[in-house]
C-alpha cells in the first residue's frame, strides 16, 4: 500500500492561521536527543480556523490576501544559528520560525525550523544547535490532510521523515515548492489525504489519521 494514497497536485496559496491548540501529558520524560512533550490523544489536537489550500480546502480571503514574512526568528541577529548556515555554505534564509517536532517515539519537542534555498535545518531552540539538516533535494514529498490542522510530512526516502505541526504550515509548504523548484527545477509533490504513512526512523513505519469531530480535528499517530 501506498504510503501516501491519495496524492493530489495543487496550487499552493497564501494564508495564516490561529495558534495550535496541544493536549500534553502530564509527565515528561526525556527522550533520544532531549526533554519532549508526550502527545494526549484528544478531540482538539491542534484546531485551525483557516484552510491552507484552494482547490481542496476553502480559505477566507483575508488569509489569502496576507503576505508573508519568512523569517519570523530574525536569524541575522542570532551569531550561533549565522554560525551553522555559514558553516554549511548557506546564508539565504528563506524560512524561519518555531515548531513542533514528533520523535519516533511520539512525543512533541520544541524545534527551530529554518529553510534556506539548499536544505533544511533542524534546530534546538534552547542552545541554537544544529539537531538536523536535510538537503532539499533529498525531499520527495509533502504529506498533509485534507482537513483544518496543522500537522504536515517531510517524507525523505533515503533517511527517516519528519512529522510537525505550524500554524504557519500553509507557507512552509510553499517555501518547500518553490525553493526545490528553483534549485532542481524538481517539481516537490504535495500529498493530501486524512491518512498516511511516513518513517518515524529506527525502522518505525507509523501512520497519521486525521477524523473531522464536531469544534475540530481528531489526530492519532499508531505504530503499523
Amino acid at each position: 500500500m501506498s504510503r501516501y494514497p491519495s496524492n493530489s497536485r495543487i496550487q499552493i496559496d497564501t494564508g495564516e492561521t490561529p495558534e495550535p491548540r496541544y493536549d500534553y501529558a502530564d509527565d515528561e520524560t526525556p527522550d533520544d536527543d532531549g526533554d519532549g512533550l508526550k502527545l494526549r490523544p484528544s478531540n482538539s489536537n491542534v484546531i485551525e480556523n483557516l484552510e491552507p489550500f484552494m482547490g481542496v480546502k476553502v480559505r477566507r480571503r483575508a488569509s489569502r490576501l496576507r503576505d508573508y514574512i519568512g523569517d519570523y526568528l530574525d536569524v541575522p541577529s542570532r551569531p550561533h544559528l549565522m554560525k551553522i548556515l555559514d558553516k554549511q555554505g548557506d546564508r539565504k534564509v528563506l524560512f524561519a520560525d518555531k515548531v513542533m517536532k514528533f520523535t519516533g517515539s511520539g512525543k512533541l519537542k520544541r524545534r527551530l525550523l529554518l529553510i534556506t534555498d539548499f536544505a533544511i535545518y533542524i534546530m534546538d531552540p534552547e542552545t541554537d544547535s544544529l539537531k538536523r539538516r536535510i538537503a532539499l533535494a533529498a525531499v520527495e514529498t509533502l504529506c498533509l490532510s485534507e482537513l483544518s490542522d496543522n500537522f504536515f510530512a517531510v517524507i525523505i526516502p533515503t533517511e527517516y521523515d519528519l512529522l510537525m505541526a505550524s500554524t504557519r504550515k500553509t507557507e512552509i509548504v510553499t517555501v518547500l515548492v518553490n525553493a526545490t523548484k528553483s534549485a532542481s527545477d524538481f517539481e516537490l509533490e504535495v500529498s493530501l489525504s486524512n491518512r498516511f504513512e511516513y518513517n518515524a526512523g529506527a525502522g518505525q513505519m507509523k501512520e497519521v489519521q486525521f477524523e473531522e469531530v464536531e469544534g475540530g480535528v481528531r489526530t492519532k499517530i499508531v505504530q503499523k
